[in-house]
């Protein structure tokens, strides 16, 4: 397996129920590096984010078959933790999903659980606090409800408190569709930001904004992967006839 390719689905069907929903999408993302799912609605981007950090075993309808691969590690595999794999996989939401807490204990409660010790706290909080760039904006709230903040503060709160954690991998699903352009653009500089220390994959309906943050993008289309390559190559020479009717505008 090359070295740089950090996460991978090779040949993954998946059914919720009778419906048959990913279809032989086989995909590689790549160390420190952003990778854009895009496509139109319902085209399995989501479903398949979600299968990278195992979200579908909460559904008993849900059949999957094929390859997840983490390193060179499978993803399923019954004899290693899901806890261990979703550790290791962050997940960031469409929606701002901030605890009912301080934006103190939004951070610290994770490490708690995950029984890092009291005295390390203060510092991985503030740490990851400055790495969303929202350390200034906070640092003297600490102790104010995170409901209170912005949507755009709460996202990034949300982004804090996954790398608090320091998993491999950023899983970000719309991470912006519920943004103004301003909050937009501090998450996609910090997506950016991000990458020399994580590796990204983000599901966007955004074109623009695949261009702007992504490294590599994949094309998908009724549960399949069509084509994946640098970004630069699928919005301005793809190579399938799907893709270049996708980017043109012709569907979506």
């Amino acid at each position: 397996m090359n070295d740089n390719i950090k996460l991978s689905a090779d040949n993954v069907n998946l059914w919720f129920g009778e419906k048959h929903t990913l279809k032989g999408a086989s995909v590689k993302f790549i160390k420190n590096e952003v990778t854009a799912l895009i496509g139109p609605s319902g085209c399995g981007k989501s479903t398949l984010l979600r299968c990278f950090n195992r979200m579908h075993d909460l559904n008993s309808e849900v059949r999957i078959e094929g390859k997840l691969m983490l390193d060179n590690q499978d993803i399923y595999n019954p004899s290693v933790s899901v806890t261990e794999f979703r550790r290791r996989i962050g997940m960031v939401f469409q929606k701002a999903n901030p605890f009912p807490k301080s934006i103190y204990e939004n951070i610290n409660y994770g490490l708690k659980i995950n029984g890092v010790p009291d005295k390390d706290r203060p510092e991985i909080i503030e740490q990851s606090l400055k790495e969303s760039f929202l350390w200034e904006e906070v640092k003297e709230d600490l102790k104010k409800p995170a409901t209170r903040m912005s949507g755009g503060q709460q996202q990034r709160l949300c982004i804090a408190r996954t790398v608090a954690l320091r998993p491999e991998v950023i899983l970000m699903d719309e991470p912006c569709s519920a943004l103004d352009p301003i909050s937009t653009k501090k998450v996609e500089e910090l997506i950016q930001e991000l990458k020399k220390d994580f590796t990204i994959v983000i599901v966007t309906h955004n074109m623009q904004q695949a261009q702007r943050v992504a490294d590599k993008t994949v094309f998908m289309y009724l549960g399949e992967a069509i084509e994946a390559g640098p970004t630069e190559q699928i919005f301005h020479n793809p190579q399938h006839e799907l893709t270049q009717k996708y980017i043109r505008g012709a569907f979506g």
